[in-house]
């Protein structure tokens, strides 16, 4: 975890040239000033383009909000850390003693923000071609699983929305109750209240966006099963 890439320099299925682009890719910030922000900043922006471009092209009958809620589905932290585990990433990181000890290798926002690293750097490296290759592989399973009409569900957030506002009830509400971290590497808890049925749900994430979700999610269940005990 705290050693050098490879001697192959190989990530994400790209053998780097350079392979001190690899080795500033998987650099968090604890452990050095040439580390891999600048480089995530890069991934990130590429990524959104190459799977916008790949949706719009699956899916040509899909409109303009089914198209952004699977790329949200598709780039979000938890599916960006999903894939760094199971590209090995987290052993391969190179962090600072601090985030060694707290076992950041294993944080979903650091993995999420190793593999938009390493794309910027695939990018650097080879170009924007071997880049959306390489994207490309790594996100197919990911793309083949999704709906043929592309009607893939709707987030918690949007679902909760809907749900109340089918019934005329005030939206809910999602205030954040607390940000822990540094600024490099946050972690925000965000409430999910629904006034009308006294209900309220915490989350804890890496993203306030994320939080969001997940207390959502929680609120819309516990939703859910009230009115199925009300229904005869």
């Amino acid at each position: 975890m705290a050693g050098a890439p490879e001697p192959a320099a190989v990530a994400l299925g790209h053998r780097f040239a350079d392979p001190e682009l690899l080795r500033q890719a998987l650099t968090h910030r604890s452990a050095a000033a040439r580390n891999n922000e600048r480089l995530e900043f890069l991934g990130d922006a590429l990524l959104g383009a190459i799977i916008a471009e790949a949706l719009h092209q699956r899916f040509p009958k899909a409109d303009e909000g089914a198209l952004t809620r699977a790329r949200s589905r598709l780039v979000r932290e938890a599916q960006l850390a999903a894939l760094a585990r199971a590209e090995g990433l987290g052993e391969r990181l190179i962090l600072g003693p601090g985030e060694l000890k707290s076992g950041g290798y294993r944080r979903d926002s650091i993995l999420a923000d190793a593999v938009e690293a390493l794309i910027g750097a695939v990018h650097l490296d080879g170009g924007f071609e071997v880049c959306r290759g390489c994207v490309l592989g790594l996100f197919d399973p990911l793309l083949q699983s999704l709906p043929a009409g592309l009607k893939a569900p709707k987030d918690a957030k949007t679902r909760l929305q809907e749900w109340l506002q089918a019934r005329q009830l005030d939206l809910p509400e999602y205030p954040l109750l607390a940000a822990h971290g540094e600024d490099h590497d946050k972690r925000f808890e965000v409430a999910c209240r629904v006034v009308k049925f006294a209900l309220e749900s915490h989350a804890v994430a890496g993203s306030r966006r994320e939080a969001e979700q997940q207390a959502a999610a929680e609120v819309l269940a516990a939703l859910l099963e009230l009115n199925s005990k009300d229904t005869p």
